[in-house]
């Protein structure tokens, strides 16, 4: 299996990555884990009514796990790493709110990814779209981007190890 040279984990939903970390880090799987071994997992967590149901008719606006997968293995193919597609850095907007915190004069300590989430639940999204850092649109999934890297990393680790820098 060869590695991916690019970085394809910022093509990523943030579930689709907690979902492939997770099972790359199942102490039980015995080979690397591609993309269609993630497919196959997550194809078993539902009952076929609703696969079928949710290929003919697209409720959601948003694109299903299943169907990103497919998109990611149509592109990539089967046999591709699934760690590639995890993502273990912010997204830009999230690198952003980060460097505001970050650039904190009042700030003592580093900030956590829990100072961060505080930030932002007390509006410095808001301040930082007024200001012309964020767009609008921006900061919609910045507290959902910010609580799964806290599950996934915990609410101590320090938050600008997880800085991307473009």
């Amino acid at each position: 299996m060869i590695r991916n040279p690019v970085d394809i984990a910022n093509r990523v939903s943030p579930n689709l990555s907690a979902l492939i970390e997770s099972r790359v880090n199942d102490p039980d799987a015995e080979q690397p884990i591609t993309l269609a071994a993630v497919r196959t997992f997550i194809a078993g967590l539902l009952p076929a009514e609703f696969n079928e149901v949710e290929r003919l008719h697209h409720f959601d606006i948003d694109a299903s796990l299943l169907d990103e997968l497919d998109s990611l293995i149509e592109e990539f193919g089967e046999t591709a790493l699934a760690i590639d597609f995890a993502q273990n850095t912010a997204s830009e907007p999230l690198s952003r709110v980060i460097e505001a915190v970050l650039d904190d004069e009042n700030r003592e300590d580093p900030p956590t990814l829990e100072a961060v989430r505080e930030a932002i639940v007390s509006g410095l999204p808001a301040r930082l779209v007024g200001e012309g850092v964020l767009e609008e649109d921006e900061d919609d999934a910045l507290l959902a981007e910010i609580e799964a890297l806290i599950r996934r990393h915990g609410a101590d680790e320090l938050a600008e190890d997880f800085l991307r820098y473009e």
